[in-house]
């Protein structure tokens, strides 16, 4: 591990040095305009639909190379690119001083500027504009979201803030994942997978009954869809320590599409996938062949998961024999289950029979 706090130091080191530098460069080149008396434009890659590529090799959606420019000689673009260069300039004074600022704090702030924001989902998207024109991300630019991300229980030793924390000894509720993430070290692991599940309630079932220990695992609860804070950190212990990541979510187009952003990413933030997917996690439940060979409780397909179902059948992240097959069998049975649904054979069920059998399926 000491070679992998040195890497994780000298990168996080090179991150703020590049986003530090993008910031003040984007500063420069809008004042060498002014003095070349040409007009400042700023250049901004499309984060339009026809822009967001799935990348076969890389597994991930990724932009393509379109862009547009920002120009002070529109005056439809004047109050937008002012818009801009402000938030760049915020987000240069938090990198240059190690702060950081949630982007709800950023839209008040924005009321002193004189070209405040009319609603906060405006602020947003400049951000998220400032984040893919630099080629960098919200969270090196000093802006986190108002939310934590989601809870990690196990044996893994981090250092967060200069305080040492063992995610199997901070409680039943485990250590919870900062916004900051990256600037958290890892400085021992002795587990050697992870598993991630999208209830808190099974997050808490597999803490109760030792499942870090049985499984030598780490336990993410996801709290649903994943934060980026929570991506960001599978990606971590996956790309850096080398676990394993097994993803269970509920058996239904939703827990689908949950546990496929984490693997393959989001179409819009295709411009920040490469530091959130997880290309070589895996999914590890509940499906349809689970719902039929553990003959579990169900509900009803709605209408509106037969509609989304049929999306995630032309989604380029399902096209693999695997997803293709347990589409087409939840859409052949009508039903969908929930992870709680193994409850019907005893609290203990799911980690004590579950979870053993679909590890072994995938492992070997």
């Amino acid at each position: 591990m000491t070679e992998i706090k040195e890497d994780q130091k000298t990168h996080r080191e090179k991150r703020k040095e590049y986003t530090y530098n993008k910031l003040k460069g984007l500063g420069q080149e809008i004042i060498e305009n002014i003095e070349k008396q040409k007009v400042p434009s700023i250049r901004v890659p499309s984060r339009g639909t026809g822009n967001i590529v799935y990348d076969d090799a890389k597994r991930y959606y990724v932009l393509g190379d379109r862009y547009g420019r920002r120009s002070l000689g529109n005056v439809k673009q004047i109050r937008k690119l002012g818009q801009m260069v402000y938030v760049a300039n915020f987000c240069k004074d938090l990198v240059a001083r190690e702060k950081t600022a949630t982007i709800r704090e950023m839209y008040y702030v924005s009321e002193g500027w004189g070209i405040s924001f009319k609603t906060q989902q405006e602020s947003n998207i400049v951000g998220e504009d400032l984040e893919v024109t630099l080629g960098t991300t919200r969270e090196d630019l000093g802006l986190m979201p108002e939310e934590d991300g989601a809870s990690v229980y196990g044996d893994i030793t981090l250092l967060d803030d200069g305080v040492e924390i063992n995610a199997a000894k901070t409680g039943k509720s485990g250590y919870t994942i900062s916004p900051t993430i990256d600037q958290v070290e890892f400085l021992d692991c002795g587990v050697e997978r992870v598993i991630a599940v999208e209830t808190m309630g099974m997050f808490h079932r597999m803490v109760q009954e030792n499942a870090h220990k049985r499984f030598n695992t780490l336990i993410v609860g996801l709290k649903g869809q994943a934060a980026r804070a929570t991506r960001r950190f599978i990606k971590r212990v996956n790309e850096e320590i080398g676990l394993p990541v097994y993803i269970c979510n509920d058996g239904d187009p939703w827990g689908f599409h949950i546990a496929q952003v984490i693997i393959s990413g989001s179409a819009k933030l295709a411009h920040v996938n490469h530091d959130l997917a997880t290309p070589d996690a895996k999914f590890m439940g509940v499906t349809a062949s689970d719902i039929i060979n553990y003959d579990l409780p169900t509900d009803k397909l709605k209408d509106v998961d037969v509609m989304r179902l049929k999306e995630l059948s032309k989604d380029p992240r399902y096209k693999s024999d695997f997803w293709q097959t347990e589409i087409k069998k939840m859409l052949k049975i009508g039903k969908k289950a929930e992870q709680q649904s193994f409850s019907k054979y005893g609290l203990e069920y799911v980690v004590d029979t579950y979870f053993p059998q679909k590890l072994e399926e995938l492992e070997n």
